[in-house]
């Protein structure tokens, strides 16, 4: 297999690509994580995943052109309104707050670069999760754990906030940031084998 570039510092996404032995290297896209503002708020995700892709490809670091990059971007949205990474610990808490009792999409882009085809291909997943309702003690509780720090919304299904997840409705390595069956549909369909 040839070593991937991910265009992530996620160490959700690293976890994804280690279960796969896929071998790769780390080298986290340097991109304004801005998009056309008439853009369907469905369409962020994938269309920030290619971004990723596009600012590894022409960083300079390596002769990245010949090599596979593969970009991935995590969003959430509830009724219209796109939630990303908190700036705090404040925001944080009111995205819990808009997200308990009800039901989110969570939006998750990835995209990679086939150095043989010379071809960026994306695909995007949608997943649901539906939030308990949350007392301010319980929210105080979870952010006061820090594991809002770089998560998509402000929390990690993966962490202690499976105490306050109902339900999901998709896959829980798409609301992580990296989904599986997605990721290893786009390989086989670029010729890229995990089976050796």
């Amino acid at each position: 297999m040839y070593p991937i570039i991910l265009a992530s510092s996620s160490p959700r996404r690293q976890e994804i690509l280690k279960l796969l032995n896929i071998p790769f290297v780390v080298n986290p896209a340097n991109i304004e994580e801005t998009y056309p503002s008439d853009m369907k708020s469905e369409k962020v995700a994938e269309y920030l995943a290619v971004q990723k892709v596009k600012a590894v490809m022409k960083s300079g670091d390596s002769d990245n052109e010949s090599t596979w990059i593969l970009g991935a971007d995590t969003l959430i949205i509830l009724d219209g309104k796109i939630y990303g990474q908190p700036k705090s610990q404040e925001e944080a808490c009111s995205f819990l707050q808009d997200f308990q009792g009800k039901t989110h999409k969570v939006m998750t882009g990835i995209a990679l670069y086939n150095p043989e085809s010379k071809q960026i291909v994306s695909k995007l997943c949608t997943s649901k999760v539906t939030f308990a309702q949350m007392s301010d003690e319980e929210i105080e509780w979870y952010l006061n754990t820090g594991e809002w720090h770089g998560a998509a919304g402000g929390y990690r299904i993966q962490g202690l906030a499976s105490c306050f997840i109902k339900t999901i409705s998709g896959t829980e390595s798409a609301v992580m940031g990296l989904p599986i069956f997605e990721l290893y549909d786009i390989l086989k369909t670029q010729n890229y084998s995990l089976i050796s």
